[in-house]
């Protein structure tokens, strides 16, 4: 039933394998302290009432010297979970956030990115917290209630006996449990990302929302939601309340029925003080692990939920690894018949029909076209984000082509339209072109993308932008986004309404700035004709 989540499980726990062996072997220490308590107690005790010969000041000096042990060994765990527990946490989100951008695009069926995050951080940890301390807890657990039998065992095996054979009974209860609350908490953790989208939705659309004066619709909107998250916590609540008060009442039933039998076998003299704590001591032990495998149950169901919901965010195919293909000189990319039509159109309608186009090398070519017409959908070929349906699209130099494929992305500058700055400063932002950027390059970039504005503010480069690039006009944050792009090195340029939110004499020069050197093969998608003029070939879409 759960053979795939098993398995993804199996391939997460090996980088977490040296924080599940400390947590189990702290367990397992920890196990040995409460079995030498028991007898520790037992010990003093009948010291105490002189049922056996031996020193009150040692016995009791022996049970102070455990109770350290216990904090010792408490004190390391929180440590391990703290400090190893962050790590395997922030390994798990980098792997799958890797996992995310290598990826294919989703195009129109991707998930709502507060989901995906939300998925990050409460799933991802759900699951780590279970492979480093659930499963090395549950072997301490189960350590601790064989050795508590035995020991029972040894002092009365009947009432041993009988506390077991109530197990089978519990087992068969959480089976049932565990099926209901399976379905129950992934209504909580999926509705729960749903109050995440509207969260990050509002957030990033709050000056949307206030100039179309529905902050209130927004408000209710999150209430609505929050009012389904409630129903379906209550629901959660109310069967887990009651399968716990079901549960734990089977276990004081045999914990009282523990209690009067070592009582009757005390006043017959059959049992010593000492013993019948002891006795009632393991009875405890016997039915805490048993109780604590119980209680497991909702973590269990809790992180194949999780487990899930990780797997659907690696759904979606890897898009083709490898070095990535550099190709020296300029290129040209060409369409030979190309078609293509998005998957989960249900129309099964063609955004482009049979195109052929080749964009020569060293050319400036100008895509023009209706809303609707496939020019995004041109580019994410070009882009190689999606592929064709029908058709090929070859890239080329003056010595070879090749089949485009996400490995040739590296030959490609990228302007995408919009504001697509990033919080932190504009160095920051400048070195996503190039890491490895001078600061000669740096500058250099931002002349030809007419962003010398930047080393007239306060701190130049150096200057702190918000999320969105706030604080920037959007005609500054897009030729700041031009600049970064200018600093990769490619000879394939890609510009998508890039200059919309210029004037005419900045574009102007922005453009004989970008096609001085006639070095690099230009596309533009624009709704400016003022832009043809810069080129010899125009496609209309």
């Amino acid at each position: 039933m759960y053979r795939q989540e098993i398995k993804w499980l199996w391939n997460a726990w090996k980088g977490n394998r040296l924080q599940a062996f400390i947590n189990a072997s702290l367990g397992l220490i920890d196990v040995a302290i409460q079995m030498a308590q028991v007898w520790a107690v037992k010990h003093a005790i009948d010291v105490a009432s002189h049922e056996t010969d031996g020193n009150i000041y040692v016995a009791v000096g022996i049970m102070a010297a455990l109770i350290c042990c216990v904090y010792a060994t408490s004190i390391t765990g929180v440590w391990v979970r703290n400090i190893l527990g962050v790590k395997a946490q922030n390994r798990m989100q980098q792997r799958m956030l890797d996992r995310i951008l290598r990826s294919e695009w989703q195009g129109k069926g991707q998930m709502h990115s507060g989901d995906m995050i939300n998925r990050l951080e409460t799933d991802v940890q759900h699951v780590v917290t279970f492979l480093t301390e659930t499963i090395p807890n549950t072997i301490s657990v189960a350590t601790l209630f064989v050795c508590a039998f035995l020991y029972l065992c040894t002092m009365d095996w009947r009432l041993a006996i009988i506390i077991v054979i109530m197990l089978p009974t519990f087992i068969l209860a959480s089976k049932l449990y565990m099926r209901k609350m399976r379905a129950l908490n992934r209504d909580v953790r999926d509705t729960d990302s749903e109050v995440q989208s509207i969260l990050q939705e509002t957030i990033q659309n709050r000056m949307l929302i206030k100039t179309q004066e529905k902050e209130e619709a927004m408000v209710d909107k999150l209430e609505r939601t929050h009012s389904v998250l409630r129903r379906n916590v209550i629901k959660r609540t109310k069967f887990s309340v009651f399968s716990r008060f079901t549960l734990n009442f089977g276990f004081s039933t045999t914990y009282i029925i523990a209690f009067l039998w070592s009582a009757v076998r005390m006043s017959e003299g059959t049992l010593s003080f000492g013993g019948m704590t002891a006795f009632l001591q393991l009875v405890a032990k016997v039915q805490g692990p048993a109780r604590s495998l119980t209680n497991l149950v909702p973590q269990f169901v809790s992180v194949f939920t999780a487990v899930e919901r990780l797997m659907e965010l690696e759904k979606n195919p890897l898009e083709e690894q490898g070095e990535p293909r550099k190709m020296e000189g300029t290129l040209g990319v060409r369409f030979d018949n190309v078609s293509f039509t998005y998957p989960d159109d249900e129309q099964n309608k063609e955004v482009i029909s049979n195109l052929t186009i080749d964009f020569k090398p060293a050319t400036c070519n100008v895509i023009l076209g209706e809303t609707g017409s496939g020019k995004t959908t041109l580019l994410r070929m070009i882009l190689a984000l999606i592929h064709p349906t029908a058709g090929n699209i070859t890239i080329y130099n003056n010595q070879t082509e090749e089949k485009l494929s996400p490995l040739h992305r590296i030959n490609i500058i990228y302007v995408p339209q919009g504001n697509t700055l990033m919080s932190g400063t504009i160095r920051d932002n400048l070195l996503l072109g190039s890491l490895n950027a001078t600061e000669e390059e740096m500058q250099k970039a931002l002349a030809t993308a007419c962003a010398d504005f930047v080393n007239e503010l306060p701190e130049g480069i150096d200057t702190e932008i918000s999320e969105d690039g706030i604080g920037l006009s959007e005609g500054q944050a897009q030729r700041i986004a031009i600049a970064r792009a200018l600093l990769r090195d490619g000879s394939l340029m890609i510009f998508d309404e890039a200059t919309s939110a210029l004037d005419m004499d900045t574009e102007e020069q922005l453009l004989n700035n970008i096609l001085a050197e006639q070095t690099k093969t230009v596309i533009f998608v624009t709704h400016r004709k003022q832009v043809c003029k810069y080129s010899g070939n125009i496609i209309n879409l």
